[in-house]
């Protein structure tokens, strides 16, 4: 749910640090990630049709709440692989495993574009909001096939386009206004790069997959306050935080009265939000 990785010498390097300082922020609002995600997570693990004995793969997994879901119906012969690029994020999964009393998931550092497992090891794999962000998602899926076995499963979510994800898109255009951050470049990594159905199916189709499905699916973003959402952005978007805390405090007030301006409009009588969202989901067959 974070912004894409700063585009500052090797965007790799940069990405795997930015995700590291996140993590503790993620483990502070993994309440919201977890409310928010979850008809995802359902849409995921509903398409890769789990079964006892299955070993599934979790990829820039992050808190690992989806590959979580999958252990339960995987068990007790079947296993789970959480993984991430960012040792940080890992530490808050075992934790969450932990809380669950979870016995069948272990927890590697991998990174998608080249995934340290055996040819055809895993029968499913999972990817939420997660290939947008890599810098060759291409690759990414390649190797996401190569790890399956013939007849797996891989179930992925990424960022439907920005008109239709206000409750990110507005935060960012109120740092480019001010020049805070830099317009993206054409094609780079990004938490609205995949937005478009098509290319998530064309791209599904040129690394090997069959029987390709993409929907969108319609979410809700909830606050119970516009200062709650100003601290969850601030904790899950390592972009808007490095961006806004380092200004004068007077030009802090100002970032944020403009950004309660702008998300008025979502706001009930009680002062709670609802901010509309949409994902696209996809699944196919090795």
């Amino acid at each position: 749910m974070a912004a894409d990785a700063p585009d500052a010498g090797d965007p790799r390097a940069a990405s795997l640090r930015a995700w590291e300082e996140a993590a503790p922020g993620w483990v502070r609002r993994q309440d919201i990630v977890r409310e928010f995600g979850a008809p995802v997570a359902t849409w995921m693990i509903d398409a890769i049709l789990p079964q006892p004995g299955h070993r599934v793969l979790e990829l820039a997994a992050g808190l690992g709440e989806t590959g979580m879901l999958a252990a339960e119906l995987v068990a007790p012969i079947g296993g789970v692989i959480i993984s991430d690029q960012a040792e940080a994020m890992l530490a808050g999964a075992r934790e969450r495993a932990e809380e669950l009393g979870l016995t069948n998931v272990e927890f590697q550092l991998l990174n998608a574009e080249w995934i340290d497992l055996p040819v055809a090891s895993v029968d499913a794999v999972l990817c939420r909001w997660g290939y947008m962000l890599m810098s060759d998602p291409q690759t990414a899926l390649g190797e996401t096939r190569r790890v399956l076995r013939p007849g797996g499963r891989v179930a992925l979510a990424v960022w439907d386009a920005a008109e239709h994800n206000l409750w990110a898109a507005l935060p960012a255009e109120e740092l480019r206004r001010r020049q805070l951050v830099p317009v993206p470049a054409p094609g780079a990594p990004g938490q609205f790069a995949l937005g478009e159905p098509e290319r998530v199916r064309e791209m599904l189709e040129r690394a090997g997959f069959t029987e390709v499905r993409v929907e969108a699916l319609e979410l809700r973003r909830r606050h119970a306050s516009f200062d709650e959402l100003w601290e969850a952005t601030l904790d899950l978007s390592r972009i808007f935080h490095d961006a806004v805390m380092g200004r004068p405090a007077d030009e802090l007030a100002e970032i944020k009265a403009s950004l309660a301006d702008r998300f008025a409009r979502f706001v009930s009588p009680d002062g709670s939000l609802e901010i509309p969202a949409r994902t696209l989901v996809a699944s196919a067959t090795a």
